[in-house]
């Protein structure tokens, strides 16, 4: 049975039996806590724990999801992957246990004819919570399950949460039993690789405030409702109906797989067993690849694009791991073209939305492989030379062989390369660790990975802090639900800029007060407000708020904490009407001058969106927006930087536009009939059952969209296009001023070009030329005095050869030159070892000083070297007397430092090095 056909049974089966089919939300999650969606049930937490009311009694999904707190262990074993996908069933309210256990052993053993699973009933195992008496017993009463064959388990095992502060509850869980082939008998409790489990039931009962551990959490008290949700991961439970191993036998991974090991010449399962340790290295690479392609597809397709924090580094780092074990599996060339569209092919039937939208997809993932490539060339460069570096820092001269233990075999490394350094060519070049840990092994050297973890960590905690420090002020979700209690805020930003409303809450420093005195900041909840929250790259509306006591509170940022509730941060500023209270009535009053511009950015960027696809083509998509008064930014999908002539016409179309005075609505219909009528939905947000469509021109700009516009077209002004760079693989941005600041733009433009016709004695049209011409000649002037300071510094070659002392057996020339240029200190450094011969050992030393910076070059001779002397060495002892540092290949290196006054010290350095192994 295919997966897409198990999938489908599933929301039939329980759509048949009153459950509201629910789609799978995008897999990035709007949550300080999470970066993507880990488990079916997130989507409905605001209906577990009572922050919001649920729109149904009963719920069923497959929700994607994908975990990754371990990527260096996907591929060891054959049960867990990163993408997967969770078959749900839920109550809210409803049915309890006696319900979800029914459901449950109807659908798993019911016939393949009567829309079931076909499962055998005897090879069927449950699990309940050690002391769940009720469950145990509804087993044996509705099933007829035998006793032996039903398991009390503890909280590690059946004991359900999230890992973090929220819902949770004893489970059930159902184990199938695959055979002796697989393991030993006896039950769950003595095997889960021959008895797997395919489902869990959670009777979802209590909250908890705090987790420390899968079986040490704090209970903060009951759920206002009792509640179930169960989940069955559609891969285990494919790989049971197809009669396969494991999730990366099943036929929506499997078929990578074996693309995979085609183009590398190797045979998945060579050392194959049922054991996952035994498993041969080709076979977790593949794994690996089979896994990482099929989540970066998802990802994409869910509006993730690489990058180096957040959701864009896991997606760049699987795409990376993928295209890094394919070249450990012998192929160089580029992959994602050839496994990319065969997981399309497989994943579509499923979600066919992957179809329409793989050319976009694909230009990102091809994209971020060809960076890579080249990451891989550069890193592995620097790598090298940090490497090089690390073996020679300690002395002149280095053994030429290895030492040995008293067995004759090499020690282990001896060197170890900073954490920091790791750190560094992770974080700025996208070097893996796992591919720095193994090319330092192969030259002998180790990786600080504690302190490169302990930086990762670090980098991680600072980017999830300020997540949460500014969707919720450092409140709890506690606070904002206690809040959310008394009603949702009647968000009134599209129908009017100013409101009287009513305090219904005061926040500071996270915690809820009665009152706010001058000077302070804090959150204010109105139950009513004209303000606008930041949402959809659109930032929150400024203004004031005014109690009738003569308070007056400046609004600083607007945010949504949780659905349905909307806090001002404010300052209270400094008046004699003291502060504002609790049960507070006030006049809510939006900047209007800030609220026009900020809508002609909004306006701005659908149409420069709309532009963009019109010019080049229907898949520059975009992937994420940002607009503030006056300005706007916008990123999509296209591979290559934008020429002259290409932005050019852009700004051309969408300046059209606005001069053909287009009409803007706003309309609020069904998800289902926003998609019918071909609305374009930005990437990685999610929607709900209604969803608020923006048009400019009908259909020339159709988008969902929550964010505040002008009526007509022509009120944007004017669009001017200022930059356009690369942000990622495959992602390009364009960013613009408009209206008033559109103008002010043109005008400083203007007024630069004005003042440079003025200092060159040129007309504006003339200008390009006029400068072309005045930097050829600076160019042709420059080489003439570098030919000249060049043949200067060489004329004193002579000079400096017969000054060449005897330093301890060495033929030694030490210079300050003073001020010529680096160059050409390295060709006078050149010249004069070539002019001491090969006769004897020869070293050259010179340092300059010019622009004020101190550079110093060291070169050797072929019997220096011979006598193990390395100018590399030699020059780090330089730099060193310098205040810097530098290095080099054994022949010539140069270094620098930041105090030119210790020349003479650095020459000096050289010397005594040379003199003391004398």
């Amino acid at each position: 049975m295919e997966t897409a056909e198990i999938r489908r049974r599933w929301l039939s089966f329980f759509e048949a039996r009153g459950h509201t089919v629910v789609p799978s939300v995008p897999l990035p999650i709007d949550d300080p806590n999470l970066l993507f969606v880990v488990a079916g049930m997130v989507p409905f937490v605001p209906y577990f724990i009572g922050a919001e009311a649920a729109p149904y009694q009963r719920a069923t999904s497959v929700q994607k999801c994908v975990r990754t707190p371990d990527l260096e262990e996907v591929g060891k074993t054959s049960r867990h992957g990163t993408f997967f996908q969770m078959n749900g069933n839920f109550s809210f309210g409803d049915y309890f246990k006696e319900g979800a256990i029914s459901f449950a052993w109807e659908l798993l053993t019911g016939s393949l004819d009567d829309g079931g699973y076909g499962l055998d009933p005897e090879k069927l195992w449950p699990t309940v919570y050690e002391d769940d008496d009720e469950a145990f017993g509804l087993w044996r009463e509705l099933t007829g399950v035998p006793a032996e064959r039903i398991v009390r388990r503890g909280k590690k095992d059946n004991y359900w949460h999230q890992g973090i502060p929220g819902p949770g509850g004893p489970c059930s869980e159902i184990f199938v039993d695959r055979g002796p082939e697989y393991g030993r008998e006896g039950g769950p409790a003595v095997d889960e690789d021959r008895y797997m489990e395919i489902w869990n039931l959670v009777f979802m009962q209590e909250e908890l405030s705090a987790v420390r551990a899968k079986d040490d959490f704090d209970v903060r008290g009951p759920l206002p409702k009792r509640n179930v949700d169960t989940g069955m991961g559609l891969e285990r439970i494919a790989s049971v109906l197809q009669g396969v191993d494991n999730l990366y036998e099943i036929d929506e991974v499997r078929p990578v797989l074996d693309q995979a090991a085609e183009m590398t010449g190797k045979t998945y399962g060579r050392a194959h067993s049922h054991v996952a340790s035994e498993s041969h290295p080709d076979d977790v690479r593949l794994r690996v690849v089979a896994d990482h392609v099929r989540t970066s597809l998802m990802l994409i397709g869910d509006g993730v694009t690489p990058g180096n924090e957040g959701r864009g580094y896991v997606l760049r780092r699987m795409l990376r791991r993928a295209v890094r074990s394919m070249r450990l599996l012998g192929f160089d060339e580029p992959s994602l073209p050839h496994l990319l569209p065969v997981s399309m092919e497989r994943m579509s039937r499923s979600y066919p939305e992957l179809r329409t939208d793989f050319a976009r997809i694909s230009q990102i993932a091809y994209a971020e492989e060809d960076a890579f490539r080249r990451t891989l060339a550069s890193g592995t460069t620097i790598l090298d030379t940090a490497i090089t570096r690390l073996k020679s820092a300690p002395s002149v001269t280095e053994p030429t062989t290895e030492p040995t233990t008293d067995a004759g075999t090499t020690p282990p490394p001896a060197l170890s390369l900073p954490g920091d350094q790791a750190f560094a060519l992770h974080d700025t070049y996208g070097f893996p660790i796992d591919l720095t840990i193994e090319m330092a092994a192969e030259q002998g050297v180790a990786v600080d990975e504690a302190g490169f973890r302990r930086l990762m960590a670090e980098q991680r905690d600072r980017a999830k802090a300020d997540a949460k420090a500014k969707k919720s002020g450092h409140a709890t979700s506690e606070v904002w639900r206690t809040l959310r209690d008394q009603g949702a805020t009647d968000f009134r930003a599209y129908l009017e800029l100013t409101s009287e409303a009513t305090v219904r809450g005061l926040v500071r420093d996270g915690d809820l007060v009665e009152a706010l005195e001058p000077g302070q900041q804090g959150q204010v909840v109105l139950d009513r407000t004209p303000f606008y929250a930041e949402s959809g790259g659109q930032v929150a509306d400024e203004g004031v708020i005014e109690t009738r006591d003569g308070a007056r509170l400046r609004v600083l940022d607007v945010q949504r904490p949780v659905k349905g509730l909307v806090a001002h941060t404010v300052e209270v500023l400094d008046t004699p009407s003291g502060a504002v209270r609790t049960g507070s009535d006030v006049l809510a009053q939006v900047d209007p001058e800030w609220r026009l511009s900020a809508c002609q950015a909004h306006s701005g960027t659908h149409v420069v969106h709309a532009a963009l696809r019109e010019v080049l083509g229907p898949t520059a998509l975009q992937s994420g927006s940002y607009n503030r008064p006056g300005y706007l930014r916008l990123d999509f999908a296209w591979g290559q930087a934008l020429s002259a002539a290409t932005r050019s016409e852009i700004e051309e179309v969408a300046n059209g536009a606005l001069r053909r005075d287009l009409p803007v609505s706003a309309t609020t219909m069904p998800l289902a009939q926003a998609r019918e009528l071909g609305a374009l939905a930005l990437f990685g947000e999610t929607y709900g059952e209604d969803v608020r469509v923006v048009e400019i021109g009908g259909p020339w700009s159709r988008e969902l969209c929550g964010g505040t516009h002008v009526a007509h077209s022509s009120q944007v002004g004017a669009i001017t296009l200022t930059g356009e760079s690369s942000v990622g693989s495959g992602v390009r941005r364009v960013e613009a001023f408009v209206g008033l600041d559109a103008m002010r733009h043109l005008a400083a433009e203007r007024a630069i070009v004005a003042e440079l016709g003025h200092l060159v004695g040129a007309r504006p049209a003339e200008l390009t030329d006029r400068v072309s011409a005045l930097l050829a000649r600076l160019k042709e002037t420059e080489r003439e005095l570098a030919a000249a300071r060049q043949e200067k510094a060489l004329a004193g070659a002579a000079r400096l050869v017969e000054g060449a002392r005897d330093v301890g057996g060495v033929t030694f020339v030490g210079h300050d030159a003073e001020t010529v240029a680096a160059d050409d200190l390295r060709g006078l450094v050149l010249d004069v070892r070539q002019r001491l011969g090969a006769e004897r050992p020869a070293v050259v030393a010179m340092a300059s000083a010019a622009g004020g910076r101190p550079v110093v070059v060291v070169a050797t001779n072929d019997p220096a070297r011979a006598a193990g002397i390395k100018a590399g060495a030699l020059v780090r002892l330089a730099a060193a007397a310098l205040g810097g540092g530098g290095g080099g290949k054994d022949d010539l290196a140069q270094g620098g430092g930041s105090d030119p006054a210790q020349v003479p010290a650095a020459l000096g350095a050289v010397e005594n090095a040379l003199r003391e192994r004398g």
